[in-house]
């Protein structure tokens, strides 16, 4: 099978699967026990701590380990609103945020809340005077991803930063997709906090992490917690945050390599894609873009069908965000983007990874032509 879902989730690569098998082995205690077994596991916890606040330029203190980016996302914003909640009750995100952000959104409008969903262009992108605009005396917080999960846009973060910094305004950034894959300097691009997912960069599931500025105040949302400084319930995950970190090392030590490979790859399929008689688009901006993630419309053919197709032919894409994956409802990045319900069913996603050669991109081509030519 030719795997060119690795937006949906990654497999764990081997220096990530070892070290997992060590830590479990050797730092079995609970690092809030007092004992020496405990205190040997906190240490490693401290240190992977600071290593993850290195990739991204921040401090190592506004760490917190998570069960994975949903959970960060979430908590990153109920736990920063409710801290500022004397200041307004009005918050700002993107029309093609992730289900987890969109969610929470929905759910804080039912709370007293307003939310602007700001619109983008047909490449994706928010624009600073779209926002500009809907910043009220209320607002408290921006939520604006790094990059788009489903065609992969890169928005305009370090402008976005600025403009929010000079008014005292929290932004918070889902970075699930971009980290690993392109630079993050959480200080030069003015971030408050960030979600991070160790599944989407060849660690193990069920961990991530998010980010807060720590001269930023925060709320505790489950009263009594005390592991993470009370950021989230729940023993910690030591192997699986080692594992994690693992992984966050070798992909950051490999990402212009890897850059330079997917813009390969990116380019490889879309001149192929080029040669065929049917009409295939490619969305998504044509510079600020993820070079691993390529959406497609399959003009006149529902993305599922495509996808299923691809199955039988014994290569994995997806039709978007696997987090909306069997909704049966039309992508929101598509619908923003200016495309009717039609139409955005017609998206389809593939996305590389290391394993990803040449020789996959050719048969994905010759794949195509045979489903497209049935149409």
């Amino acid at each position: 099978m030719i795997y060119l879902d690795n937006a949906a989730t990654t497999p764990i690569c081997e220096e990530a699967l070892q070290v997992y098998t060590e830590v479990s082995r050797k730092y079995f205690g609970n690092p809030s026990s007092l004992h020496d077994i405990g205190s040997h596991a906190k240490q490693l916890l401290e240190l992977c701590r600071k290593e993850l606040a290195d990739k991204i330029n921040g401090d190592a203190e506004g760490v917190y380990f998570t069960s994975g980016g949903s959970e960060s996302n979430h908590l990153a914003i109920r736990s920063l609103l409710d801290a500022h909640r004397d200041k307004g009750n009005h918050l700002i995100t993107s029309s093609t945020e992730h289900s987890s952000v969109h969610n929470v959104c929905k759910q804080l409008e039912t709370e007293g809340f307003e939310v602007t969903y700001l619109p983008c262009d047909r490449y994706g992108q928010v624009h600073l005077e779209d926002l500009q605009s809907a910043i009220t005396d209320k607002t408290i917080l921006v939520s604006i991803q790094f990059a788009n999960p489903e065609i992969g846009t890169i928005q305009p973060i370090i402008e976005i930063g600025k403009f929010l910094q000079e008014r005292n305004i929290l932004f918070h950034t889902d970075c699930v997709q971009a980290f690993g894959k392109v630079p993050i300097d959480v200080k030069q691009a003015n971030i408050d906090s960030l979600s991070i997912s160790s599944h989407k960069i060849n660690g193990p599931k069920g961990v991530g992490a998010c980010y807060i500025r720590p001269s930023v105040m925060w709320r505790i949302q489950v009263p009594g917690t005390t592991h993470e400084n009370g950021f989230r319930p729940g023993t910690v995950n030591v192997p699986g945050i080692a594992s994690f970190i693992t992984a966050a090392q070798v992909i950051c030590s490999e990402m212009e390599a890897n850059s330079r490979k997917y813009s390969g790859l990116r380019e490889r399929l879309l001149t192929g894609l080029s040669k065929l008689k049917h009409e295939i688009i490619v969305e998504g901006h044509t510079t600020n873009q993820l070079s691993h993630i390529v959406g497609l419309s399959v003009s006149g053919a529902q993305g599922q069908y495509v996808m299923l197709e691809c199955n039988r032919y014994g290569i994995a894409i997806s039709t978007g965000s696997a987090c909306q994956i069997g909704k049966q409802s039309p992508s929101k990045t598509m619908l923003a983007i200016g495309k009717s319900e039609d139409e955005a069913k017609q998206l389809i996603r593939l996305s590389f990874g290391h394993m990803t050669k040449n020789e996959d991109i050719d048969k994905v081509i010759e794949v195509l032509q045979k489903i497209t030519s049935q149409l």
